[in-house]
């Protein structure tokens, strides 16, 4: 199939931006007694992924979002962009945690196809996914266990909902779903004295690009185990700068398109500023490999922005 000549990326679209606006001006409008306020420490909560948990941008971690400390509830909410080559991605959502043991996330997630929409016949193709993640923290404590080995460890669940629009069909007969669960175990490590926080997570899962194309497929319907990696260096108590690492199923290679829909891994390189603990940004370059690359075959990197308030 010939390959379009590559689109420039959409501008960021008003709705996200309008988002980021509001949670930015809510953060400074509630007063500090309505705020969770206790002593936990500066980005120890992570921030907000791409499927709304806690976490790094890429991959979950076993810790619980905002600085709600034990008895105490809280929440965060989020806005992100990310830009490729042929590509765009909006995510917004919300999370509520309680005890710091508990937390329940929201999120809805917006793909442009860009060129390859409007090489398949459908240009101006949008694929949206919704994710309602669950999180238990099982044991530990990333701070109060740091001068020891053991990490914090946390089990999730995220149930998924993707709207293909006119994709839908197509993915249909390839044996994809258009709901699906990922389950995952995570551990956290964090090394107080140096500063640094080492994350694994281990996810079952049968989605396709994260859901996006859906779940599972013909030649493979059964879930799979796929790590992932994080590491986070604290330069100083309100900036951080780390790496991600997130290995993909490819459930829908071969098909009857033969290897024109095979998923790579994941995996991007961040700077994320903390300048209260109502407010953080993070700043990212990610590597989304090749995505449908008989349509385009070039890897797909690019910036990744977000922005999340805590409350």
């Amino acid at each position: 199939m010939p390959h379009p000549s590559p689109a420039a990326p959409s501008t960021p679209s008003a709705g996200p931006l309008r988002l980021l606006a509001a949670l930015a001006a809510a953060a400074a409008l509630v007063p500090g007694s309505a705020l969770a306020d206790s002593g936990k420490l500066l980005l120890t909560g992570g921030v907000s992924t791409i499927e709304g948990v806690a976490g790094g941008g890429l991959t979950p971690w076993a810790v619980t979002g905002s600085y709600g400390s034990e008895g105490e509830w809280g929440a965060t909410a989020f806005a992100t962009r990310s830009v490729t080559q042929d590509y765009a991605l909006n995510v917004a959502g919300a999370a509520a945690s309680f005890d710091e043991r508990y937390e329940l996330s929201i999120a809805r997630q917006t793909f442009n196809t860009g060129p390859t929409g409007t090489a398949l016949g459908l240009p101006g193709l949008k694929l949206q996914q919704d994710i309602l993640g669950l999180k238990w923290r099982l044991a530990g404590d990333a701070v109060l266990d740091s001068d020891r080995w053991m990490p914090q460890i946390a089990v999730g669940a995220e149930f998924k909902r993707t709207d293909a629009g006119g994709l839908a069909a197509t993915l249909t007969a390839l044996g994809a779903a258009d709901q699906g669960v990922d389950i995952y175990l995570s551990a956290t490590k964090l090394f107080l004295a140096p500063g640094i926080l080492v994350n694994g997570t281990l996810r079952a899962t049968r989605a396709n690009q994260n859901g996006l194309l859906g779940f599972g497929g013909t030649e493979h319907k059964r879930y799979t185990l796929q790590p992932e990696v994080s590491i986070a260096w604290l330069l100083r108590k309100d900036l951080a700068i780390g790496a991600e690492y997130r290995v993909k199923p490819d459930n829908l290679n071969p098909s009857v398109l033969g290897s024109g829909l095979r998923e790579e891994d994941w995996k991007d390189l961040f700077v994320a500023w903390t300048p209260s603990k109502h407010l953080s940004l993070t700043l990212a370059w990610v590597d989304l490999g090749r995505i449908v690359p008989a349509v385009v075959p070039q890897r797909q990197t690019g910036a990744y922005l977000s922005a999340q308030v805590a409350f």
